[in-house]
């Protein structure tokens, strides 16, 4: 048995199954099943500030009601999305009643947790099924797509130009800001995962800047990590990058006024 780290949940190795994973994905149900799928021994998570309806840690319960140990490492300890930096100074903010078991406890270094967690009993987890959604829209006289997709990582070469709306935290992925849109959209919209020390949850809007999209993140408290809908209808601008700005992005406003009215602009 040994501990197994992964940026991003979506790309797990075959060796995942029967070890202890660390991901930098946030905690919320798409990427428990995921996990469950894969067969993991024990989940460790990043917290993505938690948010409404605590989202970011809805997987936590959900692995436990089948056996499943899996805690959650603080957004204000380490950067989401970077699982060096997780199991270098990460510390854990929650865990559910199987890892609390193995004497996983709240402030306890990642790295000490994930090795606790590796005496986790191997439970097969069955979770109902969760799919991430992708809805391509055309709003009544825009002149681009509004592309709703839970994940980042189901944006597809059709999608340049669109605005993209995403359900997936606003922190680059690995440290890699190739991957902050695998796709020259007109613009983006992410959640801030609790922005986080560093301010890594809005990570993309600076990479997203040097590639001219207009970018922005949306509190975690006003709308449900992994659900570009909720972005979409219920969130509330956090941060934007100058381009952003210019096209009139502000701070404190719902996004979902200033995204429509994105898909009507013509350039940047």
């Amino acid at each position: 048995m040994r501990i197994i780290t992964a940026p991003t949940v979506t790309k797990l190795p075959p060796e995942a199954a029967g070890q202890v994973l660390v991901t930098g994905s946030h905690g919320g149900l798409y990427v428990g099943m995921l996990a469950a799928q894969a067969g993991v021994r024990a989940l460790i998570v990043h917290d993505a500030g938690v948010g409404m309806a605590s989202a970011g840690v809805a997987s936590l319960g959900m692995l436990g009601g089948f056996g499943v140990a899996a805690a959650a490492v603080s957004h204000l300890s380490a950067r989401v999305g970077d699982t060096a930096d997780m199991m270098e100074r990460g510390v854990i903010s929650r865990a559910n009643s199987v890892a609390e078991a193995l004497g996983v406890t709240r402030a306890m270094p990642v790295r000490e947790a994930a090795e606790l967690m590796l005496a986790a009993p191997l439970r097969t987890a069955s979770p109902e099924p969760v799919e991430e959604a992708r809805a391509v829209l055309r709003p009544e006289g825009a002149v681009r797509n509004l592309v709703l997709i839970d994940s980042a990582s189901l944006v597809l070469p059709e999608d340049a130009g669109a605005v993209v709306v995403t359900g997936s935290h606003g922190g680059l992925v690995g440290g890699d800001p190739a991957m902050a849109l695998r796709a020259p959209g007109f613009a983006a919209a992410f959640n801030d995962a609790g922005i986080g020390i560093e301010q890594a949850g809005i990570g993309r809007l600076a990479a997203l800047e040097a590639r001219g999209i207009a970018a922005i993140t949306v509190a975690a408290m006003s709308a449900r990590i992994g659900e570009a809908r909720s972005t979409f209808e219920d969130g509330v601008i956090s941060a934007a990058n100058p381009t952003a700005v210019r096209l009139g992005a502000i701070v404190g406003n719902a996004a979902k006024a200033l995204l429509l009215d994105w898909t009507h602009k013509e350039t940047t």
